[in-house]
């Protein structure tokens, strides 16, 4: 059974009613700063935003029902750098109100039903260990099962290091569901928000049908300096951002916040679940990683352009998407 959502969605109010935006500095009346989303009304800087409240901007009210609530990491190393890892993991459970770095479940989006799963940043780092990877696994699984489209939001600094080599299984154990979703003709969109690197770019993150990403979030497998000092050059400024990865074709849309739920209801409404034959065969050209895009307007026809503005107006990505994302998705996604 379906386990309601057990904690505050809105998190506690900080001691200092003001908070300062890193991008440009500018004092923020953390009121004000709610009102918008946790938008920087000067700049529109995108601050981190925590389960319940992503829970809240996405899905319709009351739509959600968080599915294996009671999962927690054990420590199958019994690490210890600067404390035990178990005490790393209460420190983080008594901080955010989570018992790991992830959460899903089943909801809906303007009245389509969905499974999703969100990652919180606040939790070790929104760090992906056996646990994180296990509840990805079971959201995917429970798209086939229910025929319903897939949704991730990721928030994350790459696998856990606590959990060693398990930690690296998991970028296999989420990727293999995403293939049996292809094959069943179910779509999962990929929602990338600041930070998304290391093994969870590197495995489900990177491989949705749509990939969507919030406004100058930072997206990459490795550091900056270690990427340039792994090839020996130096690379473009902002090349791990959000609006680089959408001009060569790695990101389909930048979407700002608060476009982000209708975006996501439009997607949803032009990439729709495959239908079933009577001998139990799906469509043959089912969405999944492999050829993503690849025959959208021939399956959709004017479809695409009239629902999200192709031809006519620009997506919506708050200036930074064009008239012709897809087909540089399309060129970009074969490549790789």
């Amino acid at each position: 059974m379906p386990i309601k959502f057990p904690f505050s969605r809105r998190r506690d109010a900080p001691v200092d009613a003001w908070t300062k935006c890193p991008s440009c500095e500018s004092q923020i009346f953390n009121r004000q700063l709610e009102r918008n989303l946790r938008v920087c009304p000067s700049c529109g800087h995108h601050f981190r935003m925590s389960v319940g409240e992503r829970i809240d901007l996405l899905l319709d009210e009351g739509s959600f029902a968080e599915h294996d609530a009671g999962l927690e990491s054990g420590d199958p190393l019994s690490f210890h750098d600067q404390k035990p890892y178990p005490d790393r993991l209460e420190a983080a459970h008594v901080k955010t109100g989570l018992r790991e770095a992830a959460v899903w479940g089943i909801g809906a989006i303007e009245g389509r039903r969905v499974a999703i799963a969100l990652f919180d940043f606040r939790f070790m780092g929104g760090s992906m260990g056996s646990v994180v990877g296990e509840k990805l696994a079971r959201c995917f699984e429970a798209a086939i099962a229910e025929r319903i489209p897939a949704i991730v939001i990721s928030a994350s600094g790459g696998a856990r290091m606590q959990e060693g080599t398990l930690s690296l299984l998991q970028l296999a154990k989420t990727t293999a569901p995403l293939m049996r979703m292809d094959e069943a003709g179910v779509p999962f969109i990929s929602v990338l928000t600041d930070p998304t690197t290391g093994g969870v770019l590197a495995s489900f993150a990177s491989l949705g049908d749509v990939i969507v990403a919030e406004p100058r979030a930072l997206i990459g497998f490795a550091g900056a300096r270690v990427a340039s000092g792994t090839i020996g050059e130096d690379l473009p400024e902002g090349f791990q951002s959000a609006e680089f990865l959408l001009e060569h074709g790695f990101v389909d849309l930048v979407v700002p916040r608060g476009e982000l739920r209708h975006a996501l209801a439009r997607i949803l409404r032009v990439v729709p679940v495959a239908a079933v034959e009577d001998d139990g065969e799906t469509d043959a050209r089912a969405w999944g990683p492999i050829g993503v895009l690849s025959g959208l307007a021939e399956r959709l026809g004017g479809a695409v352009s009239e629902t999200i503005g192709i031809d006519n107006e620009p997506v919506p990505s708050g200036g930074n998407g064009t008239a012709d994302a897809p087909e540089r998705a399309r060129e970009g996604r074969q490549d790789r």
